[in-house]
């Protein structure tokens, strides 16, 4: 089976393709590496790929055989720069074959909101879009998704956040918000430096500032299989392929 170099979120990698050109997607996931000679094996989501323009077939034994990777908190090694955000893990499933639910927080307080945020880019930078999932107390869910225009992953990803926490209510006793992404995790909670994006990262601070410590803002590994961020991450992409923005409220 060949393969032909492609675009994962902006980084090239070689996808598993088809005789005549097109991914190769097996339950809308296609096999791809990071090195030809690297013999670990991931999967990312057909929608997140998109083959370079002009690209030849490769053939089959331009890649080393791979062997499946687990993501890195079920296997314990190590992941290519970016995979968990890129998409490329593979989705872990449970002894019994369903899907990963999200890392335990224990237990919450009563009121607890909680969101999945995400965001996507074809390109980067390229068209751009972010989704997110709200749930409410009582199990109402909220969703939306925003096109950005021409804008890099980290805008999308920190957009998806300011807009999840624009939909809950400022007297919300406690906030969880989900994300798959490190970065805006580490420029919004962890002091990190930020060169670019500065006036999204203060606008989204100061919206973190006003619930003071009744907010966290968690890491989920993405395209693992966590319901809500594959969702968020849906969305995200609507935003794009759509060109459009739409919020749904809690129903």
């Amino acid at each position: 089976m060949p393969w032909i170099e492609a675009s994962l979120r902006g980084q090239r990698v070689l996808a598993r393709a088809k005789t005549d050109g097109s991914l190769d997607a097996d339950g809308g996931r296609v096999e791809i590496r990071y090195k030809p000679n690297d013999g670990r094996a991931y999967r990312a989501a057909a929608g997140n790929l998109a083959v370079t323009p002009g690209a030849a077939l490769l053939p089959d034994d331009t890649c080393a055989p791979g062997e499946p990777v687990a993501p890195p908190d079920k296997a314990g090694a190590p992941s290519p720069r970016g995979a968990a955000e890129d998409g490329a893990a593979p989705r872990a499933k449970t002894a019994g074959g369903s899907k990963r639910s999200a890392p335990s927080l224990g237990p919450l307080p009563a009121g607890s909101w909680i969101a999945y945020t995400d965001g996507a880019c074809s390109g980067n930078p390229g068209p751009a879009g972010s989704g997110f999932v709200v749930i409410a107390p009582g199990g109402k869910i909220a969703e939306g998704f925003e096109w950005l225009g021409t804008a890099t992953n980290n805008v999308a990803e920190l957009t998806g956040i300011l807009r999840a926490l624009e939909v809950i209510p400022e007297d919300a006793p406690y906030v969880v918000v989900h994300t798959d992404s490190k970065y805006a995790i580490g420029v919004l909670t962890q002091g990190w430096k930020a060169k670019v994006n500065q006036a999204l990262i203060e606008r989204t601070r100061a919206v973190l500032a006003k619930r003071g410590k009744n907010v966290r803002v968690v890491y989920v590994p993405g395209h693992s299989g966590v319901p809500m961020n594959e969702r968020a991450d849906e969305l995200a992409r609507e935003a794009i392929s759509r060109r459009s923005t739409q919020t749904i409220a809690l129903g």
